[in-house]
C-alpha cells in the first residue's frame, strides 16, 4: 500500500459519515450541534445550568408555565441540568432521534420528536397541577421543580419508530423502554421520569396510526426463546429493584423505599436463590419454572400478610410502624405481574427432568438411543428419536426401543422401531402392551411401509400423513433442463464469491453461531403462527456434534444461508445417508442460497461415500390424490394450514431436485382413536397454541398465497417457511 494510503482512507470515511449526517440525518445532526454550541457559548458545559440565575427562564416545569414563561418548552430541551448530564443526553438523543429519522424520514421524525417533547411536558405539568393540592407529598414536591433536556421527545421518537421494526426486535425494544420508564417513575420519580413516562404512554399506541401501515401494528406471539427471555428479564429487574431499594433507597411517588429494604443477609439469600432459577428458566427448565412460581407466590403472600398486620396496627392506634399503603400495592403489583407472566408462558418451560422423562416405559435416554441406532440402523427420520424432548420405551431385552411423546392421553411413537432384524414386531407389541396397561392410546407417526405392514397384522389402520423425498447420490448429475435452477444457483454462487462449508456448527466460531441464530430468530418472528416442534428441529438440534451443517458464506464472513443434516445410520455404525432438517436463509442475502446449499451438500456427501440424502417429509402434502376418508380430512386440513406453514409449497420446492417419493404413515388401532390422536399431534407440533386460536385463524378467511419465486421479496428477502425439513417456501 502506498504511504499515503491510510491517510487518504480516513478522509474518505469522514466524508461518507458527513454525507450521511447531512442527507439522511439532518434534523438529528442540527439539534445535536445546537446543543453542543449552546453549551459552549453559555458555559453550561463546565458550569451547572441549574446554578445559574437564568435557569428559571430556560427550564420548563409548572412554576415556569404558571409565571407565563411559555418559551421554556422550546429552550429547555437544548440544555442539560449539570455538565455531567451532557454526555448521556446528547448521545441518547443522537441515538434515539437518529434511529427515528433513519426509519421514518426527516419530516416525520421532526414531528414526532418535537411534538412528543412538547406534549409530554405539557401533560406532565398538567398532571402535577391537578394533583399537587391533593395531599400527595410527592406531587407537591415535584410540582415545584424545573427540568431541561430533550429526552422526552427522543423517547417518543424511538417509541413510534419501533413500529417499523420486525419482530422480535419490535417487542424487545418496546419492552426495554417500558421497563426503564416504569422502574424510573416508581423508584426515582423526578420530573424527568414523569415526562419520560407520559412520552411513552402517548407515543407507543400512536406508532401504528402515525405510520398508516397495517404491518406496523401486527404483533406475533413470542417464540419459546422470547418467552424465556422475558421471564428471566422480569425476574432480573425485580431482583435489581430489591437491591436498589436496599442499598440506594429513593423517595418516589409511592413513598420511600427504605421501609421495604432488605437486610444484607436477605439480599445474599435472594441472590443465591434467584441466580440458579434464572439460569434454569433460560434453559426452559420445568423445575426452574416451578421454583420461580413458588418464589413469586411467597413474595406476594409475604407482602399481603405484612400489609394486613400493619393495617391492624393502624386500626388499634399504633401508626408509628405503618408503611405507606401505595408502596405495598406497587411492590406487590410488580411481583404479581411476574407471576402472571410465568403463568402465561408456562408452555415455554416444558423441558422435564430426567426422572420425569423416564416415568413411562422402561429406562431409556438419548445416549442409549444413539448407541442402539448406530448398532441397528433406522429410517431417514430415526435421528429425531435421539432428541432430548422424547420419552423412551425400551424393549424387555434392552436391544430395541421406540421414542415417543405423550400428549392428551396418547403415546405418539416417532417413526420405526430401532431394533435388530426380526425384532421390530415384538418391540411394537410390547409398546402397545405398555400403553394399554397405563391407559394410553398408542399410535405410530411417520412410520414407513415396512412398519405399518407389521401393524396391519394386528388389525391396525394406517393413513398417509407425509411423503419422504430421497435423492440417490450415486446417479446424481445436474444435467438437463430440469436441473436449470440448481445449475444457475451454483454458477451464481461462484460468481458472487459465495463459499459452501460443510461443518459441525458446535465447532464454529462464536461469530458464525451468532449469525445462524440471528437468521433463525428472524425466520421465527416473521411467521403468522407459532414455531412448530416434534419432528421439526432448530438451531439447538443443529448444534449436535453428529449433525452436519451446510453454510453459505461470502468473502466477508457473512452467513447467507444454513442447512442442517441428520445422519441416517444403516447398521454396524455405518452412515448411509443424511436427512435435511433445518433450512433457513438471511432475508436480504444470497437469493438462491437454498438451491445452492442442497446441491453443494449432495455433492459433498457423495464424495464422502454416502448413498442418498433425504429432503425429509412435508406434512399434509403428497404427490397423489387422497383415497381414504381420513386422507381427505387431512387434505382439507393441509389446505387450511397452507397459508400459515406452506407445506405444499415446500413439497413443490423439493420437486426441482427430482427426488424419489416414499410415503410415511400414521398407524392407529381404529378410527375411534383419531380424535384424540389429532389433538395429541396438534399439541406435539404446537404445544403453546390452543384449539380456539387455531379455529380463529381458520375462520379468518386467509387464503393460500402463490409461491414466491426468488425475485418476489418481502422486506428485503424471500419469505421463508419450514416443514419437517425446514425448507423454504
Amino acid at each position: 500500500m502506498p504511504k499515503g494510503g491510510s491517510g487518504t482512507a480516513a478522509p474518505g470515511r469522514t466524508h461518507k459519515i458527513a454525507t450521511v449526517l447531512r442527507h439522511r440525518l439532518p434534523f438529528t445532526t442540527l439539534v445535536t450541534l445546537t446543543m453542543l454550541a449552546l453549551a459552549l457559548a453559555t458555559g453550561a458545559l463546565w458550569s451547572a445550568a441549574e446554578d445559574r440565575a437564568v435557569y428559571p427562564y430556560i427550564a420548563y416545569g409548572l412554576p415556569s408555565l404558571e409565571s407565563g414563561r411559555w418559551w421554556t418548552v422550546l429552550t429547555g430541551p437544548l440544555f442539560a441540568v449539570v455538565p455531567l448530564y451532557y454526555l448521556p443526553m446528547v448521545l441518547s438523543f443522537a441515538l434515539f432521534a437518529g434511529f427515528a429519522e433513519w426509519r421514518l424520514g426527516t419530516r416525520r421524525a421532526m414531528a414526532v420528536t418535537i411534538g412528543g417533547q412538547f406534549v409530554s411536558v405539557l401533560v406532565a405539568v398538567q398532571f402535577l397541577a391537578l394533583s399537587r393540592n391533593s395531599g400527595w407529598e410527592w406531587a407537591e414536591r415535584v410540582a415545584g421543580s424545573l427540568d431541561v433536556g430533550f429526552s422526552g421527545g427522543a423517547l417518543a421518537a424511538v417509541a413510534v419508530a419501533s413500529a417499523t421494526l420486525r419482530p422480535p426486535w419490535r417487542l424487545r425494544l418496546r419492552a426495554g423502554l417500558c421497563v426503564y420508564a416504569g422502574i424510573a417513575i416508581i423508584f426515582v420519580g423526578t420530573l424527568a421520569d414523569l415526562v419520560h413516562f407520559f412520552a411513552l404512554v402517548l407515543a407507543l399506541p400512536f406508532g401504528r396510526k402515525f405510520l398508516g401501515s397495517k404491518e406496523s401494528g401486527r404483533e406475533r406471539r413470542p417464540s419459546l426463546r422470547e418467552w424465556r427471555f422475558y421471564v428471566v428479564a422480569g425476574l432480573l429487574v425485580l431482583t435489581v429493584a430489591e437491591l436498589v431499594m436496599s442499598f440506594v433507597p429513593g423517595n418516589g411517588p409511592f413513598g420511600s423505599s427504605e421501609e421495604l429494604s432488605l437486610s444484607t443477609w436477605e439480599v445474599v439469600v435472594l441472590c443465591l436463590i434467584v441466580v440458579p432459577i434464572m439460569n434454569g428458566l433460560r434453559k426452559g427448565s420445568q423445575v426452574a419454572w416451578w421454583c420461580a412460581m413458588i418464589l413469586t407466590s411467597f413474595v406476594i403472600l409475604q407482602v399481603m400478610v405484612y400489609g394486613g398486620v400493619l393495617t391492624l396496627a393502624e386500626i388499634f392506634g399504633d401508626e408509628s410502624e405503618l408503611m405507606d399503603p401505595p408502596l405495598f400495592f406497587v411492590d406487590n403489583l410488580l411481583w404479581t405481574v411476574e407471576f402472571a407472566l410465568l403463568v402465561s408462558s408456562r408452555g415455554a418451560f416444558r423441558v422435564p427432568s430426567r426422572r420425569k422423562r423416564r416415568r413411562l416405559g422402561r429406562m431409556g435416554n438419548p445416549a442409549l438411543a444413539r448407541t442402539l441406532l448406530s448398532r441397528h440402523g433406522g429410517s431417514t427420520l430415526s435421528w429425531m428419536t435421539t432428541w432430548p424432548q422424547n420419552s423412551y420405551f425400551v424393549a424387555a431385552d434392552g436391544k430395541s426401543y421406540l421414542a415417543y411423546r405423550r400428549h392428551a392421553g396418547v403415546a405418539i411413537a416417532l417413526g420405526d422401531p430401532i431394533a435388530p432384524d426380526g425384532a421390530a414386531d415384538r418391540t411394537i407389541a410390547e409398546f402397545i402392551t405398555m400403553c394399554e396397561n397405563t391407559g394410553l392410546v398408542p399410535c405410530l407417526f411417520s412410520a414407513t411401509g415396512d412398519t405399518t405392514a407389521k401393524t396391519e397384522e394386528l388389525g391396525w389402520k394406517q393413513v398417509q400423513v407425509a411423503e419422504d423425498t430421497l435423492i440417490e447420490l450415486e446417479t446424481l448429475e445436474f444435467r438437463g433442463k430440469r436441473w436449470q435452477d440448481v445449475r444457475t444457483a451454483l454458477n451464481r454462487a461462484k460468481k458472487d464469491g459465495i463459499e459452501f462449508r460443510l461443518v459441525r456448527l458446535a465447532d464454529q466460531p462464536r461469530a458464525v453461531i451468532s449469525q445462524v441464530r440471528a437468521i433463525s430468530e428472524e425466520w421465527i418472528s416473521d411467521k403468522g403462527m407459532p414455531e412448530m416442534g416434534f419432528t421439526l428441529g432448530g438451531v439447538d438440534e443443529a448444534m449436535d456434534p453428529e449433525t452436519r451443517v451446510g453454510l453459505a458464506v461470502d468473502a466477508d464472513g457473512v452467513v447467507h444461508g444454513v442447512t442442517s443434516w441428520m445422519p441416517v445410520y444403516t447398521g454396524a455404525g455405518a452412515i448411509g445417508g443424511w436427512t435435511l432438517d433445518v433450512m433457513r436463509k438471511r432475508a436480504d442475502g444470497f437469493r438462491p442460497s437454498m438451491e445452492f446449499l442442497i446441491a453443494s451438500s449432495c455433492l459433498a456427501f457423495r464424495d464422502e461415500g454416502a448413498k442418498f440424502v433425504s429432503l425429509s417429509g412435508a406434512p399434509l402434502a403428497s404427490s397423489g390424490e387422497p383415497a381414504h376418508a381420513v386422507e381427505r380430512v387431512l387434505d382439507a386440513l393441509g389446505t387450511m394450514m397452507e397459508p400459515f406453514y406452506g407445506f405444499r409449497s415446500l413439497h413443490a420446492f423439493k420437486a426441482k431436485f427430482q427426488p424419489r417419493h416414499v410415503p410415511l404413515y400414521l398407524a392407529f388401532r381404529d378410527e375411534a382413536d383419531l380424535p384424540r390422536i389429532g389433538i395429541a399431534l396438534g399439541r406435539a407440533y404446537l404445544p403453546n397454541t390452543g384449539l380456539l386460536r387455531l379455529a380463529k385463524l381458520a375462520r379468518s378467511g386467509k387464503k393460500p398465497q402463490p409461491q414466491r419465486d426468488q425475485r418476489n421479496v418481502e422486506g428485503g428477502g424471500v419469505m421463508v417457511l419450514r416443514s419437517a425439513s425446514g425448507t423454504p417456501r
